[in-house]
C-alpha cells in the first residue's frame, strides 16, 4: 500500500526516511523480535531522529519521529516505547533538562541503548491530572527529594532504565500543589512495581508503581520547579502525536492485509474485492486513515515550529481521528477475512483489542471532545 502522505507535503529527506524505515519494518515483519528491532532502529538513528544532534540525535522533529513509528506499525512491528522514551521523555529533557541531564540521558535515548518510561496516570485520578496525589517534598537536611505515591498503567517499566514520574510539590507562596517531573531510576529503593494482567497482547507490559519515600538527589528534578504545566504538556503533545502515528500504522497494516485478501479470495466468479459491500468499507477506512494522517502531520509541524498552543489542539484532534480510523479499519479488515480474520495465521484478531488502546490512551476520546468543545469552540464546562 502506498504511503498515506504524498510528495506534495513531504520533503525528499522525509520520503527517503519513510522508505528506509518501511524496508526495515518489512525485514522484521509481524513476528518481530522487539529487542532486535529496537536495537537496529536505534543503531540506524531512527529512534532519536527528533533529538538534538549535539546529543547524538538526528536533529529533526516530531514529523520525522511520527513517520518512523507509523511505518513500523504499517509493517506490523510497532515499537510502543517510541511514544514514551524519545517522544515524551527525550523531548522534555531536551527542552528543560540541565546540561548534565542532557549528557546523561539523550545519547542513550537516541541510539536505543537506554530507555525511559513515563509515569503520570494514577488509580484515583484517571483523566483528571489535577487530582494527582504523588507528592515530592524536600529533605531539609540533605536537599534530597522524597517521593511518595502510586501510578497505574505505566508501560515498559521493566525494560526502562528509569521512569520520568509526574509528582507534585507544594508552592511556598500559595501552599498549592504544582506538577513537577522527576527521573526515578529503576532500582531506586522504595520504588516498587506490580505487573497488571492484561488481555492485550503486547511486548511492553503494563505496571502499577508504588513510591514509598523514594529518595532522589536534587538533580533528579527535570526543569524548573515553578514551570509546572508548561513542562508537562511539552511531553503530552508529542505523546498524542505519536499515539496517532501508532494508530495510523496499525490501521494501515490491517487494511493492507484485508486488501490483499480481497484481491485474491474468490468464492464466485470474481474476487470478493470486486463487490462494493467489501470494497466500499475498505475505501472508507483508507480515507479515514488519510485524513487522520494529515491532522497528525499538522500537529507535528506546529509542535516542531514551537507553537505549543496550536499543537495542543491539533495533537488532540489527530489522536482522536487516528483512534477512530484505526478501530474502524481493524474491524473492517477482520470482517473482510471472515473466519480467517480470527485466526492466528492471519494475525488480525489480536489487533481488535490493541486498536481500542488508541481510543482510550493516553487520553480518552471523550476528554478530547471536552478539550475541543471548551478550548476550540468556547463552550462552557460541565465540570
Amino acid at each position: 500500500m502506498n504511503s498515506v502522505t504524498t510528495n506534495v507535503i513531504e520533503t525528499e529527506e522525509q520520503r527517503a526516511l519513510r522508505a528506509a524505515v518501511a524496508a526495515l519494518g518489512r525485514r522484521h515483519g509481524r513476528g518481530y523480535d522487539r529487542e532486535a528491532l529496537w536495537a537496529e532502529a536505534g543503531k540506524l538513528g531512527y529512534l532519536g531522529v527528533n533529538l538534538p544532534e549535539e546529543y547524538g540525535g538526528g536533529g529533526s522533529g516530531m514529523v520525522e519521529l511520527s513517520l518512523v513509528l507509523e511505518e513500523l506499525g504499517a509493517a506490523g512491528c510497532p515499537l510502543l516505547m517510541m511514544v514514551v522514551s524519545p517522544a515524551i521523555c527525550g523531548t522534555v529533557i531536551a527542552r528543560f533538562g540541565t546540561e548534565e541531564q542532557k549528557r546523561r540521558w539523550l545519547p542513550g535515548l537516541a541510539d536505543g541503548t537506554r530507555t525511559m518510561a513515563f509515569g503520570i496516570t494514577e488509580p484515583d485520578a484517571g483523566s483528571n491530572s489535577h487530582r494527582i496525589t504523588t507528592t515530592a517534598r524536600r529533605d531539609p537536611d540533605t536537599g534530597d527529594w522524597l517521593l511518595t505515591g502510586r501510578k497505574v498503567f505505566i508501560s515498559g517499566v521493566d525494560i526502562a532504565d528509569a521512569t520520568l514520574i509526574v509528582g507534585r510539590t507544594e508552592d511556598s507562596r500559595t501552599g498549592r500543589l504544582k506538577p513537577c517531573l522527576f527521573v526515578v531510576p529503576r532500582d531506586a529503593e522504595g520504588f516498587g512495581r506490580r505487573q497488571i494482567d492484561m488481555e492485550l497482547q503486547a511486548h511492553e507490559k503494563q505496571w502499577e508503581l508504588t513510591l514509598d519515600e523514594v529518595r532522589l538527589p536534587a538533580d533528579a528534578l527535570v526543569g524548573d520547579e515553578d514551570a509546572g504545566l508548561l513542562q508537562l504538556f511539552a511531553g503530552l503533545n508529542p505523546e498524542r502525536v505519536m499515539t496517532a502515528a501508532f494508530a495510523i500504522g496499525m490501521g494501515r497494516y490491517a487494511l493492507g492485509r484485508a486488501v490483499e485478501y480481497a484481491k485474491e479470495r474468490q468464492v464466485w466468479k470474481t474476487p470478493i474485492g470486486a463487490h462494493q459491500a467489501i470494497a466500499h468499507p475498505l475505501a472508507q477506512a483508507h480515507i479515514d486513515l488519510e485524513l487522520a494522517a494529515l491532522m497528525m502531520r499538522k500537529a507535528a509541524l506546529l509542535y516542531d515550529a514551537g507553537d505549543d498552543m496550536g499543537a495542543g489542539e491539533a495533537a488532540n484532534m489527530a489522536k482522536y481521528a487516528a483512534g477512530e480510523a484505526c478501530v474502524k479499519a481493524v474491524d473492517q479488515a477482520v470482517h473482510t477475512l471472515g473466519g480467517n480474520g480470527l485466526t492466528r495465521e492471519f494475525g488480525l484478531a489480536s489487533l481488535i483489542t490493541a486498536a481500542r488502546v488508541a481510543r482510550i490512551a493516553p487520553v480518552s476520546r471523550e476528554m478530547i471532545l471536552n478539550f475541543v468543545s471548551h478550548q476550540s469552540l468556547g463552550l462552557p464546562k460541565s465540570y
